[in-house]
């Protein structure tokens, strides 16, 4: 166990040196919880989907793998021991694919009596419904496809706006299979009862059957859910933070937020409009000779954007190109009516460096062969793009900023296409001038495209933070250019498309051809907000990025965010909001996470909860998650008095705590 050494020496509060003296014969010791969950498996999707979960908040947990020959037996000692005077339980809750999925009854008997000697509570993650889980024998049995749930008052879903759809992706395939029934009736004699926390209508009946619901019966609590899950589900997203709070009692290690940002590039450029008569991008793919027009912003876009921004209280992280404006001036008698307007508005917008002109800052590219490939010299080396290219386009931009007063952060960039960063297969590795680069300019965070380069990593003294692609093409700006290249990319040869769905089954589906007067409502406006919601939901603060082309035209950006916006708010409570950081705040965030786990894995972390008082052992230049019910307070050094912890987030408090000399991290339970 990780311990906080100062000077070589174990330093704790005084009433952490309390809580450990030894027990008089007139005062029991407490027993200590251990603040990690045990997972037993089976392969099932439906654990797989809380361990995703626990990953997600950062709670730990161990896995017990039933399919596993050399796994340890569940028995008393593994459950549980002593810490000097006072029993421990090894784990704080407990969570089944079923109700008893053991073989051997002793493992079952085992934690039966864990439970109920220390209070423990369990999750059957999914279980058919029967007398032996608190229920009647099912109503109904089959697919909850785009059925909706209930919540009950009082359950463990505060953050939830009351209903929960269940998610109907396929016409043709069940998604999400389920036994609906009612509970029996509670009997006070024997101590069982059944709190339904989930319910829906049963097909073809008057009843509601029970979706989720808490069953105690000899002495414990057992949560039990009749619908299988998977870790992407909408609903099963929606739910799982409840079932973690409920089994955790509300105390736990890991912390909770739904992100959402929208990087805007290539501001003040100008995208190449889609040509629908060559299916191709003049300047890209097209051949030689056919016309190239641009899409740009204008000042009526800039109005509207402040417009929305006041509206949803969501604010655009504008990635710019300060060259764009200098080059549409010289092009148009020395003005730019975008830039003032711009300017006029720059506090309603995030400001973010995108390179000065927006090149290709990885290799040489040689577009003799199609795709093309990296430029070699005569000794067969690749060429690279140089760190004085590199430098000059971030800096160049950085000085565009400080010459109109644009509020920007000079840790940030993101380079045209990402380039720099590697691109399997044409370009297999960063650009080697690329770090140097980033530390010579001071830039701490790059983006990265999350299709292709998902985990963070070190450029230099830099930090990428992965982007999620909107399917919102950056060459159109209308929802005619739209639905026809949409339909160039996924319609087979055969139904007049590129034949790249047919060339790539593995990443890309063929599908019939859109109608251009409902391709976009009926097919790709659905599936962008059905994705963007899911990531929101995800538990990642990975941000997405679409294009400044996006918001001209029929501005589709807009229409994509205020249905995922109006999607979120009749989910989720106003307890709950989006949680909207710049680019900067992210990438420290994917750090802390990171650093988090990597001390879980390492076993540098522990922690359990005594007689109302959270102890953590971490060290010191940790950053521990923790999430708490509200009320919860901090003790102030050498337990003179205490202050509130935590930031008020889904109906509980949250935060991350660092241990201090003489301050070991400590909460106090309400």
């Amino acid at each position: 166990m990780a311990a906080f050494r100062r000077f070589g020496l174990v330093t704790v509060g005084l009433s952490s040196i309390f809580a450990l003296v030894p027990a008089t014969a007139a005062h029991a010791v407490e027993p200590m919880i251990n603040m990690k969950v045990l997972l037993v498996s089976d392969g099932s999707t439906a654990t797989d989907a809380i361990a995703a979960a626990m990953d997600s908040e950062g709670i730990p947990y161990q896995k017990v793998d039933l399919t596993s020959p050399g796994r340890p037996v569940i028995n008393a000692a593994f459950l549980a021991d002593r810490m000097g005077a006072a029993d421990r339980a090894k784990f704080q809750g407990v969570i089944l694919p079923n109700a008893n999925p053991f073989t051997n009854p002793s493992e079952m008997s085992a934690l039966v009596d864990y439970e109920r000697r220390f209070g423990i509570r369990q999750i059957s993650a999914y279980v058919y419904a029967y007398p032996d889980v608190g229920l009647n024998y099912p109503e109904y049995a089959g697919p909850l496809d785009g059925m909706t749930a209930t919540m009950s008052p009082g359950g463990p879903f505060p953050y939830l706006a009351g209903q929960v759809p269940f998610d109907d992706e396929s016409p043709v395939a069940a998604e999400t299979w389920g036994y609906l029934a009612t509970p029996l009736p509670n009997d006070p004699a024997t101590g069982k009862s059944f709190q339904p926390l989930l319910t829906m209508p049963i097909p073809n009946s008057a009843n509601q059957g029970v979706v989720a619901g808490v069953y105690t019966h000899d002495g414990r609590s057992e949560l039990v859910v009749t619908a299988a899950a998977n870790p992407n589900q909408r609903q099963f997203q929606m739910i799982s933070h409840g079932l973690l709070t409920w089994l955790t009692k509300g105390v736990h290690f890991g912390y909770d937020r739904n992100y959402f940002a929208l990087h805007v590039d290539d501001v003040f450029g100008d995208d190449t409009r889609w040509n629908a008569e060559y299916n191709c991008t003049p300047a890209s793919d097209c051949p030689p000779g056919v016309p190239e027009t641009g899409i740009r912003m204008t000042p009526d876009d800039v109005n509207a954007a402040v417009q929305w921004t006041n509206t949803s209280g969501f604010t655009l992280d504008f990635y710019y190109n300060g060259g764009g404006s200098a080059v549409y001036a010289a092009e148009h008698g020395g003005t730019d009516p975008l830039l003032p307007s711009l300017k006029a508005n720059k506090a309603k917008f995030r400001w973010a460096n995108h390179t000065y002109t927006h090149p290709y800052l990885g290799c040489a590219q040689d577009f003799s062969v199609n795709p093309w490939r990296c430029a070699t010299n005569a000794q067969g080396q690749i060429v690279w793009t140089t760190r004085a290219t590199i430098e000059d386009e971030i800096n160049r931009n950085k000085q565009f900023a400080t010459q109109h007063g644009l509020p920007l952060d000079t840790t940030e960039l993101v380079t045209g296409e990402h380039s720099g960063l590697f691109l399997q297969p044409r370009q297999p590795v960063d650009n080697p001038n690329l770090a140097p680069a980033l530390n010579n300019t001071g830039v701490k965070w790059i983006g990265s495209d999350a299709s292709r380069d998902p985990v963070q990593r070190a450029v230099g003294n830099a930090a990428t933070v992965p982007r999620y692609p909107m399917n919102i093409f950056y060459n159109v700006a209308t929802v005619a250019d739209e639905v026809d290249e949409y339909n160039w990319i996924y319609n087979s040869r055969a139904d007049g498309g590129s034949g790249i769905c047919e060339d790539n089954p593995a990443t890309t589906t063929c599908i019939p051809p859109l109608d251009p007067a409902t391709g976009w409502t009926g097919h790709i406006l659905p599936i962008e907000v059905r994705n963007g919601l899911r990531h929101v939901l995800g538990g990642l603060p990975w941000p997405h990025y679409a294009h400044q082309s996006n918001l001209t035209g029929d501005r589709l950006a807009y229409q994509v965010l205020d249905q995922i916006f109006a999607q979120y708010r009749s989910l989720y409570a106003a307890n709950t909001p989006i949680v909207n950081l710049r680019t900067s705040a992210i990438g420290a965030e994917l750090k802390r996470m990171a650093a988090w786990r990597q001390a879980v894995q390492a076993d540098q972390v522990s922690g359990y909860i005594q007689g109302g008082v959270v102890f953590v052992d971490a060290p010191d230049t940790l950053d521990v998650p923790l999430t708490a019910p509200n009320g919860t307070r901090v003790p102030n050094l050498l337990n003179l008095g205490s202050s509130p912890f935590g930031t008020a987030y889904a109906g509980e408090l949250s935060a991350y705590q660092r241990a201090a000399l003489l301050q070991p991290i400590k909460l106090l339970l309400p």
